[in-house]
């Protein structure tokens, strides 16, 4: 899918990719208090087109606008940008038994 340089484009960390060709993607940003000048983080929940279903929950990723691809579907992955590190390491799979 060519993608344009004018798009708007945010980046965010995926939250769920159990859909097929589909992300969730969690866009946080600093919005200030004006009573009180604080900054408050916000955070919103975009579904982004992923075509060859390379995202992992935990992927800091790139979204970029785009046509309608469904009812909810606006954004596309267009990068990722870190990939979420494991805290288990393959094949070991929850608790172990003691005999």
């Amino acid at each position: 899918m060519p993608i344009s340089k004018g798009r708007p484009r945010l980046e965010g960390t995926v939250v769920s990719n159990k859909m097929d060709k589909t992300v969730v993607v969690s866009v946080q940003r600093k919005v200030k208090e004006p009573f009180y000048k604080k900054y408050l983080l916000r955070r919103k929940k975009y579904a982004a087109h992923d075509e060859k279903n390379l995202c992992k929950e935990g992927d800091f990723v790139e979204i970029v606008s785009t046509r309608p691809l469904s009812k909810t579907k606006r954004w596309a992955v267009s990068k990722i940008l870190k990939t979420a590190e494991t805290s288990e390491p393959a094949g070991a799979g929850g608790r172990e038994q003691a005999r």
